[in-house]
């Protein structure tokens, strides 16, 4: 991941503008370590930071046309890059960038380039001819981007909200699948697949299909000319990844930097779930794995300097940011700037456990829809900000567009969860990887029940910052939450806590509404919580808050949250690890 920054038509042209947004574009230095940007024209600056994955020795950015009249500064991969720039027999390209393709299509196609791009990005665009400009942000919202406006009429972008929070009267989050363009003063939606209409599809279900998509999608993410590896949890989600990659891994450019065999990390407390399903996957997959260990103390101290760099205060996304962002910091230790992480397969086949309550096909697939739309204001967010800190790009194989176009067009009769026909949340994908000949995971990881992150790292992690919060959030504060927190009011000490944090890093009303609210049960939408009534008297992200789903739930206590700590021993009142793990049926 790299970082952006670019303002378009500042009043003030002095040095001293030139040498503040120089300063500015310093604040995303963690995202790009490697080598810093900057053009100026007229009143116009782009910037970039850079992470060298991709032509590390000529890449550097911004990045320009034969003439240097188009311009474009990038945060993200092009993975199709080769292909596109076969088509354009007549440009002659200055570096081995994926990301240059840009300034080339633009100069052929004008705006009407972006279905062209496979991959995940961000970017800013500068044609000097005419002194128009485009900003763009990737399908999903994988890679973040954030538009600003000062009060002498410039425009801003920036990959992440501290770079112009303090210049701008009024930011807000840039829109997946969209595009800017100043000819128009306006954005418009450039991603429209067949699934965002949310009407119900009729596709019977092609397990051969999906995992040939999904392997496609692995293998185009192995683009790199540095050391990489896989995030591995133990769950589904990133076993997969593990398992795709380490089978090809061999057949492509991304074997040389660090060897023929995988890496695969993970971090827990010790003895948490997914560091014992981690291990297990690992072995089985002969991969080099490397296991981090973190203890709740540890993650608490950390709590702030989380929170400026994911830039929410939504409290699963830091309960799950926290690990990721210790994490990350040992992997870039070892020399690592790029991981696989498995972010997306349950909001597109209904992983999470709430999702055992869904009334119909109809609601079950209208919930996916919302989920991946809200995506890049939660988990895509979290694998972005949280790798990023610490200068490691995490991709996403699950997010593919192709993937979601085969995925989305599925019956979602299929993906229900039906115990009667032995399927359990995400069957889809579990079955179409279910290969007795040649096995991709061991059968009980491949079935094992859906654990939330922030959840699987060890169920006193949660349990700590709930204690935390309440040590230093007091009822009367909470008696009064709705006065001082009029905009999405905290309904928790811990939410209380982390609002405390955000709004001392982020005081600008602006700030606060990037980060969204509402109701929600183990991670779902506020409509969706609508489906049990019981829900309602236990609103908590974590996936023990889905009563009588999990196999680890909290006890059903009205009228309050669940007590998660005991209150004489201060003990974890979680059962014992290692219970709970569904078996495949027979």
């Amino acid at each position: 991941m790299c970082g952006i920054l670019a303002v378009l038509g500042v009043a003030d042209v002095s040095l001293a503008k030139r040498a503040r947004i120089i300063e500015l574009s310093r604040r995303l230095r963690h995202r790009g370590p490697d080598w810093s940007g900057l053009h100026c024209h007229q009143d116009c600056y782009l910037a970039h930071q850079r992470l060298a994955i991709v032509d590390p020795t000529s890449g550097d950015q911004p990045l320009y046309n034969e003439d240097k009249s188009i311009v474009v500064t990038v945060n993200g991969e092009i993975y199709n890059h080769e292909e596109l720039k076969a088509k354009l027999t007549n440009h002659q390209f200055q570096t081995g960038s994926d990301c240059e393709v840009i300034a080339h299509l633009y100069e052929e196609y004008g705006e009407e380039f972006m279905d062209m791009l496979d991959g995940m990005f961000s970017f800013v665009l500068l044609d000097t001819r005419d002194k128009t400009f485009i900003a763009a942000r990737d399908a999903i919202g994988i890679c973040p981007l954030y538009m600003g406006w000062g009060l002498d009429g410039s425009v801003w972008f920036s990959s992440e909200m501290k770079a112009l929070s303090d210049d701008c009267e009024r930011f807000i989050t840039f829109p997946p699948g969209h595009l800017y363009s100043s000819k128009t003063g306006a954005l418009r939606r450039w991603y429209n697949p067949p699934w965002f209409s949310e009407s119900i599809p009729s596709t019977p279900y092609n397990a051969l299909l999906l995992r040939e998509m999904f392997e496609k999608s692995v293998i185009k993410r192995l683009m790199s000319d540095v050391p990489f590896g896989v995030l591995l949890s133990g769950g589904l989600d990133s076993s997969l990844v593990a398992s795709v990659a380490s089978r090809h891994l061999e057949e492509t450019k991304g074997a040389s930097p660090w060897g023929n065999k995988l890496h695969t990390f993970c971090i827990g407390l010790k003895g948490s779930p997914d560091l014992k399903a981690a291990r297990e996957v690992a072995d089985y997959l002969n991969t080099v794995h490397h296991e981090f260990h973190f203890t709740v103390q540890e993650g608490i101290d950390a709590l702030e300097e989380v929170i400026y760099h994911i830039e929410t205060y939504d409290v699963t996304t830091i309960r799950a940011s926290t690990p990721m962002f210790l994490m990350s910091r040992k992997i870039k230790s070892l020399g690592v700037k790029m991981v696989l992480s498995g972010e997306g397969s349950d909001e597109i086949f209904g992983g999470y456990l709430y999702f055992h309550k869904a009334p119909n096909k109809k609601e079950f697939h209208e919930e996916t829809c919302r989920k991946i739309k809200a995506l890049h204001l939660y988990d895509c967010l979290r694998a972005n900000k949280a790798t990023s800190a610490w200068g490691v790009e995490a991709r996403v194989p699950f997010l593919d567009k192709s993937f979601i176009n085969v995925a989305m067009d599925i019956d979602p009769e299929w993906k229900m969860i039906r115990r009667d026909l032995g399927r359990i949340e995400k069957w889809v994908i579990r079955n179409a990887f279910d290969d007795e000949k040649r096995p991709y995971l061991p059968k009980h990881i491949l079935y094992r029940q859906k654990e939330q992150f922030s959840d699987g790292v060890g169920y006193s992690w949660i349990d700590g910052l709930k204690d935390h919060a309440s040590q230093h959030v007091s009822d009367s504060m909470m008696m009064n939450a709705c006065f001082v927190y009029p905009e999405n009011t905290p309904t928790t000490k811990e939410g209380y806590y982390y609002r405390m944090i955000f709004e001392k890093v982020f005081p600008k009303p602006a700030a606060r509404s990037t980060v969204p609210g509402g109701p929600s049960v183990a991670c779902s939408t506020a409509k969706a919580v609508e489906w049990d009534a019981a829900w309602s008297k236990n609103l908590d992200p974590s996936g023990r808050a889905a009563l009588g789903v999990h196999d680890a739930a909290y006890e059903d206590t009205p009228g309050e949250a669940p007590a998660a700590i005991d209150p004489v021993t201060h003990n974890s009142l979680r059962p014992a690890i290692g219970e709970g793990l569904v078996k495949p049926v027979a």
